[in-house]
Parts: structure tokens; C-alpha cells; sequence
């Protein structure tokens, strides 16, 4: 069975309302998704182009967007809602990307590059708590450590860690936008730790602070 994360009851309702043309549904739903929305965009920005870009921009032409097609999306609703506005959300950083840096045509879900934000969050996963100067400091070396870790992966196991771990896709969900089988994106994510723990180990991390 899929593992998609189908849309709340509070989503579908809030998507009747915006059927029903309820003016405040819409600003209600993309509220509800917006700090995913931020948290993808956070995470795939690309470092080249932060200096001039504010993610919060990004995050207001993503609603912008979705607020233009959503009635095309509720005719044929091709996928749960959340997952079509990382669809969008990611369309606008391919075409900021494009009219920014003038970069060779591609997709942004291919985009490998692992901000400090990023590192950062790996970090407290693989070991939460600590609050102290020092356990703060002992965070960001082990977040320090964890990012070059994942940079030395291959790209395909750098970015189903970073559907998985970062953006909180299920394993269907990263595999329908990865364009792979099901069963195919849960094999590489469970390759993918085991070389992520490896090279950890090798770099003198304990299964402790693993």
C-alpha cells in the first residue's frame, strides 16, 4: 500500500471551501502548509543566489501561483495538495535559478547542494538536546561533520536523505518525485544511511552520538 500522506480532513475541508468560493479557505489552506513550503525552499535555494534572494519572496510567488492554478488543481487534483505545492514551490526556484544565473535547463529535485541550514538540522536529528555553550558548540561541530559526510555521498543517496530527513517525505511520496519505483526509493534511502553511518564511524563518531 502507498505510504502517500493523504490530505487531513482540515485540508479537504478547506479545499471545498475554496470550491465553494469561500474567500478566506485559500489563505487558510496555504497557511497550513506554508512552513513545509518554507522548509523545501530553505533547503534547495541555491547557495549562489541567496545573497539577493529572499526565500520569503520565493514562498510568496509559490502562493501566488498556486492561488492562479488551483482550479485547474481541483479539476483533476493529480496529487495530495501538499505535494503539488512542493511541485510549485519548486518551479519557481528552477525559473529564479534560470533568470538569476542563466544556468543549463534543469530540475531543481536534481539539486544537490546541502545549505548550512541543512547541516544544521541533520545534526540535532542524529542527536537532539543540550542547551549549554559547550553542548551548543558540540552540536555544530557534529552538524559540521554530518554535512560533509553527506556531501562525500553520491548524488542519488544525498538527495533521497534529503526528501527523507529534510523535506519529511514518505518513501512513496520521494519516489514519485524522484520518478523511481516505490520499492526502489526505499532500497536506495536504506543504502543510503548505511553509507551515511559508515563514513561517520570512519570520521570517529560513536553509534552513540549516530
Amino acid at each position: 500500500m502507498a505510504d502517500f500522506k493523504v490530505d487531513s480532513v482540515a485540508t479537504m475541508e478547506l479545499l471545498n471551501g475554496v470550491s465553494a468560493s469561500d474567500a478566506g479557505s485559500f489563505e487558510q489552506l496555504f497557511l497550513r502548509h506554508r512552513a513545509f513550503i518554507r522548509r523545501v525552499v530553505d533547503l534547495r535555494l541555491d547557495r549562489k543566489l541567496r545573497a539577493r534572494v529572499d526565500p520569503s519572496d520565493i514562498v510568496q510567488e509559490t502562493q501566488l501561483e498556486a492561488f492562479r492554478r488551483l482550479p485547474d488543481y481541483l479539476r483533476r487534483k493529480p496529487m495530495p495538495f501538499r505535494l503539488w505545492l512542493r511541485k510549485t514551490a519548486c518551479e519557481r526556484l528552477t525559473m529564479m535559478r534560470r533568470r538569476h544565473v542563466h544556468a543549463v535547463r534543469r530540475s531543481v529535485d536534481l539539486e544537490m547542494a546541502l545549505p548550512n541550514k541543512s547541516s544544521v538540522q541533520q545534526g540535532e536529528t542524529l542527536r537532539a538536546g543540550g542547551s549549554t555553550p559547550s553542548q551548543q558548540a558540540g552540536r555544530r561541530e557534529l552538524a559540521s561533520r554530518v554535512q560533509g559526510a553527506i556531501e562525500e555521498l553520491p548524488s542519488p543517496d544525498r538527495e533521497i536523505l534529503l526528501l527523507r530527513h529534510y523535506e519529511g517525505l514518505t518513501h512513496d511520496e520521494a519516489a514519485r518525485v524522484l520518478k523511481i519505483e516505490s520499492a526502489t526509493a526505499r532500497k536506495r534511502y536504506g543504502r543510503a544511511l548505511l553509507r551515511l553511518h559508515r563514513r561517520l564511524s570512519e570520521l570517529g563518531l560513536t553509534e552513540s552520538q549516530i
